[in-house]
């Protein structure tokens, strides 16, 4: 039926959801990085559990696409729709899956590297028609990608300390405020006022799910931004709408946001 890709689907994000709530308790909103590291060390369970998923998605991937990619109704519902030029994507300012389905060969994991990402092998799919149809086969390569990403992360991760020992921007260990009125005092005044930078601004982006995913921060020199500014995909990629909409039925508009994937929550701003 239509709604059995739905379900299996289901089943694999909600594997990837346990795995989220084993590391930090959280499904959706993690909070898991921290400036100069990570929360906490990983549980003894997770790496066999992250290990075994990956054996298995692609396997899953391939139902997917077997149930999918040649499927004759799904094709025709989205060969042809939403088509964006190489030149649409560019003027536009679209990134992620929506820039590489028009043919554009940008992912900032490999042309502007961050995070190590310059050790890791990976290709970036791309493909040229511009329309809904290119662009699941592009979200469909990178799902295979990132379990070959993943795997590669697991056999290079290292031993050790999980976040920096500087005090002056990590939080001091949970055992130490018990014990130690220093360090509750520090946890204090790190909670409450941060951790002063110097003054200047800087944007940083990286390469998302959905595209490009940046911060533009100004610092007058104290422990809150004096400015911040998110730069996310779904609101910006959101633009494309009207374009891909024009001599298109008006079912297509739901093909179409599908297509740019948005998150709500991110464009309501």
């Amino acid at each position: 039926t239509g709604m059995s890709l739905l379900m299996y689907a289901t089943r694999e994000r909600e594997r990837i959801l346990d795995l989220f709530e084993m590391v930090c308790g959280a499904r959706l909103t993690l909070s898991y990085i921290r400036v100069g590291g990570v929360w906490k060390d990983l549980p003894p369970a997770f790496l066999g559990n992250l290990r075994h998923l990956l054996e298995i998605l692609p396997a899953a991937f391939d139902d997917y696409e077997a149930m999918l990619t040649d499927a004759p109704i799904w094709r025709e519902r989205l060969e042809g729709i939403g088509h964006l030029s190489r030149e649409d994507v560019i003027n536009m300012g679209l990134t992620g899956p929506m820039l590489r389905g028009s043919g554009v060969d940008w992912d900032m994991r490999r042309d502007v590297p961050y995070c190590g990402y310059e050790n890791y092998e990976f290709d970036v799919p791309v493909r040229t028609a511009g329309d809904c149809y290119a662009r699941y086969e592009v979200r469909m390569a990178e799902m295979r990608q990132s379990v070959r990403i993943l795997n590669q992360a697991i056999a290079r991760l290292p031993e050790g300390p999980y976040k920096t020992e500087d005090r002056k921007v990590s939080l001091p260990p949970r055992a130490e405020l018990d014990v130690s009125m220093e360090a509750l005092i520090h946890h204090f005044k790190l909670v409450t006022e941060g951790f002063h930078v110097p003054a200047g601004l800087g944007y940083h982006g990286i390469e998302a799910s959905k595209g490009e995913l940046g911060f533009f921060i100004y610092s007058d020199g104290s422990g809150v931004p004096y400015r911040l500014h998110v730069h996310g995909p779904s609101f910006n990629n959101l633009f494309a709408i009207a374009k891909m909409c024009k001599h298109h039925m008006l079912a297509d508009i739901v093909t179409n946001i599908g297509s740019i994937d948005i998150v709500l929550g991110e464009v309501d701003r």
